[in-house]
């Protein structure tokens, strides 16, 4: 079975979870004999490919029949928005990086017959534009590659995987890794929105990373549960296993937020929490690795509330950064708002890190060897913290079982149930059709 996906991002160049969710699930899939054409606006050519073909959408000549074309204008009428929009922007944030500036890409502005066309790759002030063109991306391939089903990893790859249907007639899975709902709360910005739910309404399959996603696409989109089934995320276990023991230079107990620092996060809760425990014990060193538009809000809470001797920014970590500053940590703290899977506990996990996650997570759902508190609960995180700090029976428990039961969760298990998605859908088209 051939497959052509749609994402965003690969590795080493990635923002956060999504780009590792994809490349550990395309790993998982090639242990299933599944063959994988993994499409991404640009490459860098220092890609981990292992044996995923990977094409990079600048090296696609654009060639959209007139038919397609006016399916572009009749449908994607987001084309036209003026856009500086990023993923996991918050409306303030939007607002003010929108201001005076804006940049419009409509379908007409950018074919001119047999061409190739530029992306950034990134989450710049065009991205509607260049979600636009890699729409124009997909058409082109699903007429020129043979393939057996589509592909799409959230909203930004969504477009692509329509037209790809459009074009080869071909069915449709996409995949939810977070919705809008998750990255800005009940203030969805309407044109994600939008994108989103035209992919979810396109798709013959959706694949939903959680059954917490699962119900926000069934009650807040409003799709059919028949078509939406729950497929959780898994740990690459082959990172950071060439680094051995890590020395550390402080003799104090390191405690570790690993993450963008964004709504969605709940960086504040992490910080509050801290400042609790330090009243009880006082050597204790806080870490907040990630970057994100709360940052400069978090650095100005840190030093009001005088926790900045014991406190941490670390900025963005990739590659081997990350599994180094699990396998310092004693204590991983995940305090989301809303997750709807979370990789990086079972990263901590994978490093003998006790983990404390909040219950309005994914991984929540799959987890027993984690303290599961309400994100809101200070008081909860900070005795939490305490307890796994204070107690070595406690953190021996947790780190023994919890990386047990961290061993199960692998990307090939999830890729042997996605693989059982697509062959249910193939065989129910064909029956159909007999």
């Amino acid at each position: 079975m051939r497959v052509l996906m749609f994402g965003w991002e690969f590795p080493p160049h990635i923002s956060g979870g999504l780009g590792t969710a994809c490349y550990g699930l395309t790993k998982g899939m090639l242990q299933q004999d599944l063959d994988i054409i993994f499409v991404v606006p640009k490459t860098h050519g220092d890609e981990e490919k292992s044996k995923i073909k990977l094409i990079s959408a600048e090296d696609v000549a654009v060639t959209v029949r007139r038919q397609d074309l006016k399916y572009f204008k009749d449908h994607f009428k987001y084309i036209e928005v003026s856009s500086a929009l990023v993923p996991y922007m918050d409306p303030e944030e939007y607002k003010r990086v929108h201001e005076g500036d804006t940049i419009s890409k409509t379908s007409e502005d950018i074919i001119h017959g047999n061409q190739k066309l530029t992306f950034s790759g990134e989450y710049t002030k065009d991205l509607l534009g260049e979600v636009s063109r890699y729409a124009l991306i997909g058409s082109s391939l699903g007429h020129q590659e043979d393939f057996d089903i589509i592909h799409a990893h959230d909203w930004l790859a969504y477009p692509a995987g329509i037209a790809a249907k459009k074009a080869s007639g071909k069915p449709l899975a996409i995949h939810v890794h977070a919705t809008e709902y998750d990255r800005s709360g009940e203030n969805v910005n309407p044109v994600v929105h939008q994108i989103e739910k035209m992919g979810m309404e396109a798709a013959d399959l959706v694949i939903a990373v959680s059954n917490l996603t699962r119900n926000i696409v069934i009650n807040k989109y409003g799709i059919d549960p028949e078509k939406v089934f729950t497929v959780h995320n898994a740990v690459d276990f082959s990172e950071g296993d060439h680094m051995g023991q890590v020395k550390r230079n402080t003799p104090e107990k390191i405690v570790t937020f690993l993450g963008r620092i964004t709504y969605q996060k709940g960086p504040e809760y992490f910080i509050e929490a801290a400042k609790k425990v330090l009243e009880r014990v006082p050597d204790v060193r806080f870490v907040m690795a990630g970057s994100g538009d709360m940052m400069n809000k978090m650095v100005r809470r840190v030093a009001e509330l005088n926790i900045a001797m014991n406190f941490h920014f670390t900025g963005f970590l990739k590659g081997d950064d990350v599994p180094m500053m699990f396998r310092m940590s004693d204590v991983y703290v995940m305090p989301s708002v809303s997750e709807p899977f979370g990789i990086s506990p079972l990263e901590a996990m994978r490093s003998s890190v006790p983990v404390i996650i909040s219950k309005q997570s994914g991984v929540a759902e799959i987890l027993d060897h984690a303290i599961k508190v309400d994100f809101w609960d200070v008081d909860a995180i900070a005795d939490a913290i305490h307890g796994i700090l204070k107690y070595p029976a406690l953190t021996y428990t947790f780190k023994q079982h919890g990386q047990t039961e961290v061993y199960t969760l692998k990307w090939e298990n999830a890729a042997y149930e996605v693989k059982k998605l697509y062959e249910q859908l193939l065989n129910s088209r064909n029956s159909d059709t007999i």
